[in-house]
C-alpha cells in the first residue's frame, strides 16, 4: 500500500480560493464552515465546506485544488456537492417492474413481461397430433404459452386463504355455515378445486370472488333467520278513540 501523500502547506492555505469556487456553483448562502483538507495525491488536495442548505443536511461542498511542481500558484480542478456521514440520501433506485405492488395496475396500464417468472411454467399448445392433444387436454393451460407452476399455485392459494375471503375473515367467523354447503358455491377447477371456489350469490359480500370452502357469510343458501311466533293477546283490543258515523 503506497504511503499517504504529505500535507501541502500551499494547498492548505488556499481556503479562500476554494471557498470562492464553492460559492460560484452553490445556492446562495449555503457554503458553511471549512471542514478540513484531504490530500488526494502529491500536490493535489480537496477542501471540504459544510453545506447549510436544509435540503442537503449532512452534505459537503468539495473543492479539489492542485499546483504544479515547484509552483506556488494554486488552481481549482473540480467542485462538487458530496454526501457526508449521516447525509440524507434518496432511496436506492428500483426498476419500474420492481416497484409495482398489487393493486397498482389500473385501466390502460400494462405490466412488463417477466420471462423467468417462477410462478409460471410452460403450457401446452395444440399440435395436430390427436393422441398428443388428447393428453394435453388434462392440462388447463391448453393453448396458452405458460400456466401456473406449483409454486405459483401455492403462492395464490396462501394469499387467498389468509385474505378477506378465507376462514379467518370476520364475516366467516360469524357465519352460520361454511361455503362448502352453500348452493351458491361454484367449485374451482383443477388443483385448486379441493380448497377454493367462486361465490355466485349476489346478496353475499363475496359475490364474484374466490372463497375458501371453510369461508362463509350470512347469505348462505341453507340458513334462515329466527321467525318469532305470533303472540296470542287474548282479549280483543277496543279502539275507544275513534267512532263510526251511522
Amino acid at each position: 500500500m503506497p504511503p499517504a501523500p504529505k500535507k501541502d502547506t500551499t494547498l492548505a492555505g488556499a481556503i479562500d480560493l476554494a471557498r470562492e469556487a464553492a460559492i460560484g456553483i452553490a445556492m446562495p448562502d449555503t457554503v458553511g464552515d471549512h471542514e478540513g483538507l484531504v490530500m488526494e495525491a502529491e500536490r493535489v488536495g480537496t477542501h471540504y465546506f459544510a453545506c447549510t442548505s436544509r435540503a442537503y443536511r449532512g452534505w459537503r461542498w468539495a473543492v479539489t485544488v492542485a499546483r504544479a511542481p515547484r509552483s506556488k500558484a494554486v488552481t481549482v480542478s473540480e467542485t462538487h456537492l458530496l454526501p457526508g456521514d449521516g447525509a440524507i440520501l434518496s432511496p436506492e433506485w428500483l426498476p419500474y417492474a420492481d416497484r409495482l405492488a398489487p393493486g397498482d395496475v389500473s385501466a390502460g396500464d400494462v405490466t412488463p413481461f417477466v420471462e423467468a417468472d417462477p410462478l409460471l411454467e410452460a403450457g401446452y399448445e395444440a399440435t395436430g397430433d390427436e393422441d398428443v392433444d388428447q393428453m394435453a387436454q388434462w392440462e388447463l393451460g391448453l393453448g396458452r404459452p405458460r400456466v401456473l407452476s406449483a409454486e405459483g399455485r401455492e403462492a395464490a392459494a396462501t394469499r387467498w386463504y389468509e385474505g378477506s375471503h378465507g376462514p379467518k375473515a370476520e364475516v366467516a367467523v360469524k357465519a352460520p355455515a361454511s361455503c362448502t354447503t352453500c348452493g351458491y358455491f361454484v367449485p374451482a377447477a383443477g388443483a385448486l378445486r379441493a380448497t377454493f371456489g367462486i361465490c355466485a350469490n349476489e346478496w353475499s359480500p363475496s359475490d364474484g370472488t374466490v372463497v375458501s370452502l371453510d369461508h362463509g357469510c350470512g347469505a348462505h343458501s341453507e340458513v334462515d333467520i329466527d321467525k318469532p311466533e305470533p303472540e296470542n293477546i287474548g282479549t280483543p283490543i277496543i279502539d275507544e278513540f275513534q267512532y263510526d258515523t251511522v
